[in-house]
């Protein structure tokens, strides 16, 4: 079992920049695939980022790559993820989530753009971020 909580959220102005973390607690195997999602006024819960733990480069939607970077580092049973925003704009106003999915030993390709909300199994619980002038 994982449990995930967000932070980092808040008010910016646009061309702004903000870090997210999601700490991942009960953290025991170095296979899961982490995921950003974010869900704005009036729209449905979309993914826009995907990195495997056990190592390699994130996968980013085109609407976010080049301004957003997700890193990750992990100790004591515990993953740290992060995602940096910057260049924010208002269409990035929405609530921010992570989410993890356990996966098999060896199979750590599939978090490459693993972005559908049904693939994930533990959700935080999210953290607000409004773009406006």
């Amino acid at each position: 079992q994982v449990e995930l909580v967000e932070s980092g959220g808040g008010s910016v102005q646009p061309r702004g920049s903000l870090r997210l973390s999601c700490v991942a607690l009960g953290y025991t195997y170095s296979r899961y695939c982490m995921g950003w999602f974010r869900q704005g006024p009036g729209k449905e819960r979309e993914g826009f980022g995907s990195i495997y733990t056990g190592g390699g480069s994130p996968y980013y939607l085109d609407s976010v790559k080049g301004r957003f970077t997700i890193s990750q580092d992990s100790a004591n049973n515990t993953l740290d993820l992060y995602l940096q925003m910057n260049s924010l704009k208002p269409e990035d106003t929405a609530m921010y989530y992570c989410a993890a999915k356990l996966i098999a030993r060896n199979s750590g390709g599939i978090c490459y753009g693993l972005l559908a909300t049904h693939q994930y199994d533990y959700w935080g619980q999210g953290t607000q971020v409004t773009v406006s002038s």
